[in-house]
């Protein structure tokens, strides 16, 4: 199999450096600690960076006996120097983002300076709460599972070109008139009643405090790449609830892949120096959709206990199962990936065996993607290798070497199987719980 630090040699090393884009991103549907490992190196880069998603992207950081929780900003703000952007493709709620800064603030945190709002970004209205609901109620027993945060109403009037940008903001005339019209066409659609000005009112309330983080945010970065800065990129969600890539209908509603945080922010691809997939010891997902390694019985319900799979923002229990490199794999290949970060190896302690799952089929025919065809998925088979687990408590080991040989084994197979270099792996909550190989 080969030693993991000889794989990763010459092809991942995430020093902060001048020059340097790096980029975090999920491999699976979410959730796999993309959060941890941007705290753990924001504090060497100039800006950490969000492209994609909006409140309902929930990063949770552990500081010894404290707890952050992170919804709409980078993780990196625990750290003093960073400048945090939310670029272009994000959306943003107001209120949200603003009670965000202040829990910081309430810690002793100075955030406000260093926060950067694209002026091309959405902002997400209450009433897209309100239809982000409504759909899910009305949709019966077909429910995609959304955190009802508004996010996909918000990119649904977006592309329907009736989206209000952060700009509007500025000219608090034109604002009104448009919340007045969207509130009226979309009141017709889904024959309701939306009050504009609420939101009108509610925006005001904020503005004053909300206009000083407001800038050009794709030029911002592009001065910065021009003057040798280093950016860190926190990608929200995981591959698989891409609308393109993912297990459809069952994704969220922003691009998450490499091409897509990048348009999110407006930087080239042509500039993004490494890429990292943060990738779980198993799988997770929240709400519903096709989840091939899904584990219902005691084994899931251990890794749901043990790893503390309950959503940082909606609270909502994850499903749990083994880890899949099918998936992982195209992960790796859609985004380019030159390493993964393998989180919660420590959940596993304690298993008497372990399992990933290595092929699909259907019908006798190999398969190398998830099915999305109802038909597919009722009639798949998957095939898994099984591996001896390890009993020994492995949270304060910090070396590869000094790993139980059952885990360093388990490490080698994955990555092999996978075939991308393993660079870190994490071994437990707090932000120091990470081996570098």
């Amino acid at each position: 199999m080969g030693n993991v630090s000889s794989h990763a040699a010459g092809r991942s090393s995430v020093t902060a450096g001048k020059s340097r884009v790096v980029a975090v991103l999920g491999t699976q549907w979410g959730d796999e600690g993309k959060g941890k490992l941007v705290d753990y190196f924001a504090g060497g880069f100039d800006y950490v960076c969000r492209g994609n998603g909006g409140a309902n992207a929930g990063h949770t950081i552990v500081v010894g006996d404290e707890k952050h929780i992170f919804s709409h900003l980078p993780s990196g703000l625990l750290h003093d120097t960073p400048v945090a952007v939310l670029g272009n493709g994000t959306v943003i709620n107001v209120p949200t983002l603003m009670k965000e800064i202040e829990a910081l603030e309430a810690k002793g945190l100075s955030v406000r300076g260093r926060i950067k709002v694209s002026l091309e970004a959405h902002l997400i209205m209450e009433y897209h709460k309100e239809l982000d609901a409504l759909q899910e109620q009305r949709k019966g027993d077909k429910k995609i599972g959304t955190t009802c945060r508004g996010i996909g109403p918000c990119y649904t009037d977006k592309v329907s070109r009736i989206g209000i940008r952060v700009s509007e903001l500025l000219h608090p005339e034109s604002l009104a008139q448009k919340l007045e019209r969207n509130a009226r066409l979309l009141s017709e659609r889904y024959r309701t009643d939306l009050d504009w000005k609420f939101e009108y009112d509610q925006l005001m309330a904020y503005r004053e405090q909300f206009l000083p983080l407001v800038t050009d945010t794709v030029m911002l970065l592009d001065e910065a790449l021009r003057a040798g800065k280093s950016i860190l990129i926190e990608g929200a969600q995981g591959f698989h609830l891409d609308p393109d890539h993912g297990t459809y209908p069952y994704v969220t509603s922003s691009t998450i892949t490499l091409g897509g945080v990048c348009n999110g922010l407006g930087l080239s691809p042509m500039a993004v120096t490494e890429v990292i997939g943060a990738t779980k010891a198993y799988t997770s997902r929240v709400g519903k959709g096709f989840f091939p390694t899904e584990l219902t019985e005691k084994t899931g319900q251990h890794l749901r206990d043990v790893g503390h799979e309950y959503g940082s923002v909606t609270g909502r229990p994850r499903r749990c199962g083994w880890c899949d490199v099918i998936t992982i794999r195209r992960a790796v290949a859609v985004n380019g990936l030159t390493s993964l970060n393998l989180t919660k190896l420590d959940v596993l302690t304690g298993l008497d065996e372990i399992k990933v799952a290595t092929g699909y089929t259907v019908d006798g025919e190999k398969l190398d993607y998830v099915p999305t065809l109802t038909a597919q998925q009722e009639g798949l088979k998957i095939a898994y290798e099984t591996y001896p687990g390890w009993k020994e408590d492995i949270s304060e080991v910090r070396s590869f070497t000094d790993l139980p040989a059952t885990a360093q084994a388990f490490v080698l197979n994955l990555q092999e199987l996978i075939g991308c270099p393993v660079s870190s792996i994490g071994v437990g909550p707090d932000r120091q719980a990470l081996i570098f190989l």
